[in-house]
Order: structure tokens, then C-alpha cells, then sequence
């Protein structure tokens, strides 16, 4: 399902809802257990995780980026700086398994903000994938797909 983009006074935010069959635990392992977090997202490191720690960014050119983690509740919440940004993933138990909410909160809408949505998109449909044990065959041809629908949607606010 696409994001909701909703604006609130100046501040935009996506955000993606997503229902897992397994447990809280087994998702937050995915986001925080760092050889997990290498199959989805493998230019993201937890170095210090905790409230007011760090996760660094691979430029893959031999530098990194800091993020800082903004808001961290284990098993719960975990929140860290994404460029002028926040990147925010919300767990909580349901009947069936867990409920994820990832927000992303948007200080403007750029070119770059199409690629991040249909980028974090991706990187729930994998995450979902991988605890399903599938794989997806080109998360490239995703990709693409889900930055049409994001440039459609979002086209006219872009500057």
C-alpha cells in the first residue's frame, strides 16, 4: 500500500502502515540487529543504540554520515535524524503478529524525497520478504515502479 502524505501546520509526513505476521521482536531485530539491517538496507550501521546514539549511513565512496537516534524505546520505537528529516519505525503486537508504522518526516519535497518514499517502500516490502523467507527478484524493477507512483502523487509539490 502507498504512503499517506499528510501536511500539519509546515510539516509533511508519509507514512506507511504495515501489518507483519510474526512478532514485535522478530521485526525490531530486522531494524536493529545490524546483520539483519545488512539484507534491506545495507548502507545503514547501529553503532549505539539508545536514545541520543548513533547509526551511520555508507556513502560508498569511503565516508559516512551520522545519524543521530532522536527516540528509542526497545521493542517499540526507534526514531534517528535522515538529512534535514526523520525516519521514525513504530512497532506494537497485534493477534497476528506486529504492527508497523513507518513515518517519515518531510521538511520539502525534492526529487530526492520521490527516490527516499519509493526507497523506504522497497525497504518494507523486503523487510516483509525476508521474514517470510522470500526474497524479492529485483528490488531495482520495485523500485522504479513505486517512483512513478510516488511522482505521480507527489509531482506537483516538488521544488
Amino acid at each position: 500500500m502507498i504512503a499517506t502524505i499528510q501536511k500539519e501546520k509546515e510539516i509533511y509526513t508519509a507514512r506507511y502502515d504495515r501489518h507483519f505476521h510474526h512478532s514485535v521482536k522478530d521485526v525490531w531485530s530486522m531494524l536493529t540487529n545490524n546483520e539483519k539491517l545488512q539484507k534491506w538496507f545495507s548502507e545503514l550501521e547501529v553503532v549505539d543504540l539508545r536514545k541520543g546514539g548513533l547509526i551511520k549511513f555508507d556513502m560508498q565512496d569511503g565516508t559516512y554520515i551520522d545519524m543521530k537516534i532522536l527516540d528509542y524505546e526497545q521493542f517499540k520505537v526507534l526514531a534517528f535524524e535522515w538529512d534535514a528529516d526523520i525516519a521514525r519505525f513504530e512497532l506494537s503486537p497485534e493477534s497476528e503478529g506486529c504492527h508497523l508504522v513507518f513515518t517519515e518526516t518531510l521538511s520539502s519535497f525534492t526529487e530526492q524525497t520521490i527516490k527516499d518514499l519509493a526507497g523506504w517502500h522497497v525497504c518494507l516490502d523486503v523487510i516483509e520478504a525476508l521474514l517470510d523467507g522470500n526474497t524479492i527478484d529485483s528490488r531495482e524493477n520495485e523500485w522504479k515502479e513505486w517512483f512513478v507512483k510516488y511522482k505521480e502523487l507527489l509531482g506537483e509539490r516538488i521544488k
